[in-house]
């Protein structure tokens, strides 16, 4: 029996063979639009938006990502695709974050951490106890005061002292640390892109700098980047659970929960995927550790301030407090909301019933690798997001930076456990290694592995 291995080439009559092109995403034409299309959507806010933070990012973002556009189309390949990237940086994150900081500009987030830390480090709380305009509202954890204490020990006497001080460069550190520790953590522990063609991967430098130049995280890490490190901890959690570290999830879970209350749901994720990869008792061990590390940095404050912290963390945020949440974005829940004391309810039943779906999904079908966690983090986080009573359209970029950090990590497929991998280069299809048994699907046995061998000839020669 003869066998021909069946090459990447495309045969053309009566000429040579040609390599196939590479992989849809390389095309100068597809680089171009997408920046294109970026340029545009930032090129609405100096028009539409009231907010002078926003107007601004939107001028500069819009030259960066038009740039970025000419650039890519005018160099082609992976020097052309770089060099983008580089601009785009430039105009829609180095330049705007700059300038926004070194002038004192900043979203109404940015100046209510910045106050927390000072009130953390006086009276032990970073509450006020009586609170009379928004502004005065703390609807984040205690944990979040934290990276507000740089303003107070830095000041802002000078240009370095504003840099240094300003909550957002260490929103937007705590972010960058994240996503890279948490690629690290994964990568070095087992193969990222098994399955994948080396020619077809997208490189994690150039696919982070491109999910980090985006309007999706640029905006919100200049004007404001509250909700940038809980992002960032989310991916640190989910690749520590992917590769079977319990109590070091845990810690990273911990500490994010006790930053926003969004954070809480990654714990249940993180819960079943250790279920899959190291067993039940990792299981509980990393949800031990998250929340007897969450109790022990919310406590503390929640004693000290127990009336300001359920007015500003749990009323406020829900549209039940005593003033108004600015969060009105025409989200379901929202919108429901907006009809009165039934139609809050409403909102709250249809939140539960949501949680309620993805919890049940956990059980059922749990994630079995990092990929399959984000996505399922990121789907229960737009439900909440979607019907909760009070909501933003910005809330969003975390379920979708959590998605394209995990491609980008955890390569574009994962291996199905029990069947070979298919198209692998040797080396990685040599640490594909053993699939679990809790969450393992496997093949019936009476169906044979796919042969990566073409038939050729006639007859029986394959």
């Amino acid at each position: 029996m003869r066998f021909r291995r069946v090459e990447n080439t495309v045969m053309d009559a009566g000429t040579e063979p040609v390599a196939r092109s590479g992989p849809w995403w390389s095309r100068k034409q597809i680089w171009a639009a997408g920046w294109l299309l970026a340029a545009l959507w930032a090129g609405t806010f100096p028009v539409i938006s009231s907010l002078d933070t926003h107007r601004l990012w939107g001028a500069s973002a819009a030259l960066g990502y038009a740039a970025a556009a000419a650039v890519s189309y005018g160099l082609p390949g992976p020097r052309g695709q770089r060099v983008a990237v580089t601009v785009a940086l430039a105009g829609a994150v180095v330049s705007p974050l700059l300038f926004l900081v070194l002038t004192g500009q900043a979203q109404s987030e940015v100046e209510v951490i910045e106050r927390s830390g000072r009130l953390l480090l006086e009276q032990g709380t970073p509450y006020l106890p009586h609170p009379d305009e928004v502004s005065d509202y703390t609807p984040y954890l205690p944990a979040m005061a934290v990276l507000g204490i740089p303003r107070v020990l830095f000041g802002d006497h000078s240009g370095a002292a504003r840099l240094l001080g300003d909550a957002r460069i260490w929103c937007a550190a705590v972010f960058l640390v994240g996503l890279h520790g948490g690629h690290l953590i994964f990568r070095r522990s087992g193969s990222p892109a098994a399955g994948v063609r080396r020619h077809e991967r997208t490189p994690y430098g150039t696919g982070v700098a491109v999910l980090i130049a985006s309007p999706v995280v640029a905006l919100p890490l200049c004007v404001s980047g509250v909700d940038l490190p809980l992002t960032g901890l989310c991916c640190v959690a989910l690749a520590l659970a992917a590769r079977a570290r319990p109590v070091a999830a845990g810690v990273a879970l911990a500490v994010a929960c006790s930053l926003k209350w969004t954070a809480w749901p990654a714990i249940a994720v993180a819960v079943a995927l250790l279920v899959c990869v190291a067993g039940r008792r990792a299981a509980v061990r990393c949800a031990g550790t998250a929340v007897a590390g969450a109790a022990l940095l919310i406590v503390p404050s929640a004693l000290l301030s127990s009336a300001a912290m359920v007015e500003q963390v749990l009323a406020f945020p829900t549209g039940r407090g005593d003033l108004q949440t600015p969060a009105a974005s025409p989200l379901p829940g929202r919108l429901l909301a907006d009809l009165g004391t039934a139609g809050w309810f409403a909102a709250v039943g249809l939140l539960v019933c949501g949680a309620f779906t993805v919890a049940v999904s956990l059980v059922l079908r749990p994630p079995a690798h990092l990929r399959a966690a984000a996505d399922r983090l990121a789907i229960g986080l737009c439900v909440a997001f979607a019907l909760a009573p009070a909501g933003r359209f910005g809330y969003l970029a975390l379920p979708l930076v959590l998605m394209g950090w995990a491609r980008l990590s955890a390569g574009p497929r994962q291996p199905v456990p029990g069947q070979p991998v298919r198209d692998a280069e040797p080396e990685v299809a040599a640490l594909a290694g053993p699939s679990r048994p809790p969450c393992a699907v496997s093949r019936p046995p009476y169906a044979a592995p796919r042969s990566p061998y073409a038939s050729v000839g006639a007859g029986g020669d394959r």
